[in-house]
């Protein structure tokens, strides 16, 4: 087990938007989380990285309670994080967004640019490498940001919605690319809406509803659950599943 959350509650002036939201982590799995939107999601990541602090309950990361912890330090023990809208420093190329990433460990500048190489090279953006983001596309931008987070050195990397405005062509890239990070030991966390492309993915699924925990387990089973059905799925969708 790399990531123990145990009783997690968090909530917005008087919004509720987790309660006792409790799982585990395996070394080296993808783990999904899905829900409706409102659902806590992203609370939930924002927790996980140390934006926020739970009213109640335990983050451990490899056996340590590291609730409380800001960003800067859970990144430094291993936890990296993506974020839906992909944030970019514009005036800097490419190498220079993703050695923002690679100082956390880098002792020198030759040291970060090597590491940023390594990690463009792992998301196939070598040739994008000297490019300003306002150049890229929306595959590229997602490349990069994963390249940044990869940069740290993360033993386990947090992706929110890493699929979000891709193109067929680009969901399947990111997927590839996504196994690959599983591929060499980086345990995955993701937040996705895209559901079939998730299925193919994910060895778990967590699924949040209205900041609770409704169902945990393989895709398949819990994709099957009547409650994760009527609060996410929908009909039409278990309809389309039933039909392939």
């Amino acid at each position: 087990m790399l990531l123990d959350v145990r009783g997690v509650s968090k909530s917005f002036l008087g919004l509720q938007a987790l309660t006792d939201v409790s799982f585990e982590v395996r070394e080296r799995e993808i783990l999904g989380v899905i829900g409706p939107n409102g659902a806590g999601k992203t609370t939930l990541f924002n927790v996980l990285n140390g934006f926020l602090v739970p009213e109640s309950g335990e983050v451990r990361f490899r056996g340590a309670p590291v609730t409380g912890l800001r960003p800067s330090a859970l990144c430094a023990r291993g936890v990296g994080r993506t974020f839906q809208v992909v944030r970019t420093f514009p005036h800097l190329t490419v190498l220079e967004n993703v050695m923002v990433g690679a100082f956390v460990r880098a002792g020198s500048v030759e040291v970060g640019r090597g590491m940023a190489r390594a990690a463009l090279a792992e998301v196939g953006l070598t040739g994008r490498a000297e490019a300003l983001p306002a150049g890229l596309t929306t595959l590229e931008l997602r490349l990069m940001e994963l390249a940044r987070c990869l940069a740290t050195g993360p033993r386990l990397v947090l992706l929110d919605e890493p699929l979000a405005g891709l193109s067929g062509d680009g969901v399947a890239v990111m997927i590839e690319v996504i196994r690959g990070v599983r591929a060499r030991g980086v345990t995955v966390v993701i937040i996705e809406h895209t559901m079939q492309a998730l299925l193919r993915l994910a060895d778990r699924l967590v699924v949040l509803d209205q900041g609770r925990k409704l169902a945990e387990g393989a895709p398949g089973s819990v994709t099957q659950q009547p409650v994760v059905i009527e609060a996410y799925l929908g009909k039409r969708w278990l309809a389309r599943a039933g039909a392939r």
